[in-house]
């Protein structure tokens, strides 16, 4: 047999392998508390479970959906506008994903050409770089640094680049460093993407996960982002709806438009029973909404607190359901301290690596158990001995200047 070349491009998802090793060690018997895959375990609310349900037991929901239902279209152009004071057309301005991944998977294959250059985020969540990838897109790295507070600097992308460049890719709050970003970076993104005929692609899944008083809002509230691009936007976290995969793209006309005419060839729309569940999320109380936000950000403070007692110093995120720690001094590279994590103390991460070479020196913690099973965790931690006789200084700093 002979395979696509494309297929090259790609080695096994770091997630697939991360729950192989889980897998394995369960199967010996051995607990494995997984803290890699950002998979939620809040469960939607009451009221949007029931949409779901009463809209399953109905025979007529079997069809084929083919199109967005125009009320769940209505319902994401009202919730953008009550959330983020944006105003979008639902006819033309928002297309429905089944979940953001499968629409960041995709959009490069309706708006560039195989060897269009892509600028994607350093380090990044996987898709950012591999919907491009299956496009045949070459990929430029915007460097995330600490010094910079995760923000990417658009003036280091040399000109000659930015020429070439038809598509960019931008997340924030970000996965995998929790970075916000400050309105003059979205000024200046508007600002560039113009200035050199970029399509902008942002990723604002984690929005409502932002803590400790503060907000944030969509980069199409930035007068002229919609002129050059669009947002993925994810009830998985928000609600819940994770399993659900639901999620939609907005803003630019034109881009909307071709990401529709691609997915009218390659599926049937969502299960009509998500759409109304989706319905229900959005207009209905946003009650859940709040009590979510607030129990990601206990299970911060529980981790954070609980693990540096441990020995393992870690800045507390702004935002999102991740912490994105650095490898402790003389326990080798991320792959190598998560192995050792999980071989010791039965806690499982995801390596920086996985993110690219820039998450080389961390690993990325996923808030996504309870906050008595975090401090089993710590226990563990503290008790495999991984961080006693580290060198770490009284303020907490844990070869965390990198």
């Amino acid at each position: 047999m002979k395979f696509a070349k494309r297929m090259d491009r790609f080695g096994e998802g770091v997630f697939s392998s991360l729950a192989e090793i889980r897998k394995q060690k369960e199967e010996k018997g051995e607990t494995v508390i997984d803290l890699s895959i950002g998979a939620p375990n809040i469960p939607p609310a009451e009221h949007i479970r029931r949409a779901l349900c009463e809209a399953a037991a109905d025979e007529k929901n079997y069809v084929y959906a083919i199109n967005d239902r125009p009320e769940l279209l209505e319902a994401a152009a009202g919730w953008y506008e009550r959330r983020y004071g944006v105003t979008l057309d639902p006819r033309t301005e928002i297309c429905s994903v089944l979940g953001s991944q499968e629409g960041l998977a995709h959009i490069a294959l309706s708006v560039i050409d195989e060897g269009d250059l892509v600028l994607v985020p350093s380090p990044c969540y996987p898709v950012f770089g591999d919907g491009p990838r299956i496009a045949g897109a070459q990929i430029w790295p915007m460097e995330q640094r600490k010094e910079n507070g995760y923000v990417i600097r658009l003036e280091e992308i040399p000109e000659d680049v930015a020429e070439k460049a038809r598509l960019m890719v931008v997340s924030y709050p970000n996965n995998p460093t929790t970075a916000l970003a400050p309105d003059s970076f979205y000024e200046e993104l508007v600002a560039f993407a113009k200035k050199y005929d970029i399509i902008v692609v942002h990723d604002n899944a984690y929005s409502e996960l932002v803590f400790d008083g503060n907000s944030c809002g969509s980069f199409l509230r930035f007068p002229g982002a919609k002129d050059v691009g669009v947002e993925f936007n994810s009830l998985s976290k928000t609600y819940g709806m994770a399993g659900a995969r639901t999620g939609f793209c907005l803003g630019n006309e034109q881009v909307i438009s071709r990401l529709k005419l691609l997915k009218s060839n390659m599926d049937y729309g969502m299960f009509l029973p998500v759409q109304m569940a989706a319905i229900a999320a959005l207009n209905g109380d946003q009650s859940c909404v709040e009590a979510t936000r607030e129990a990601y950000e206990r299970r911060r403070d529980v981790l954070c607190d609980s693990f540096g007692k441990a020995g393992w110093f870690m800045e507390k995120p702004k935002a999102t359901m991740f912490v994105w720690a650095p490898v402790p001094e003389g326990c080798g590279n991320s792959q190598e301290f998560a192995m050792e994590l999980v071989e010791k103390a039965g806690v499982l991460v995801t390596p920086g690596s996985a993110f690219g070479k820039s998450g080389e020196g961390y690993v990325r913690l996923a808030l996504v158990q309870d906050e008595e099973t975090i401090l089993q965790a710590a226990a563990a931690l503290e008790k495999s001995g991984m961080f006693s006789g580290k060198d770490l200084d009284g303020a907490g700093k844990q070869n965390g200047e990198r």
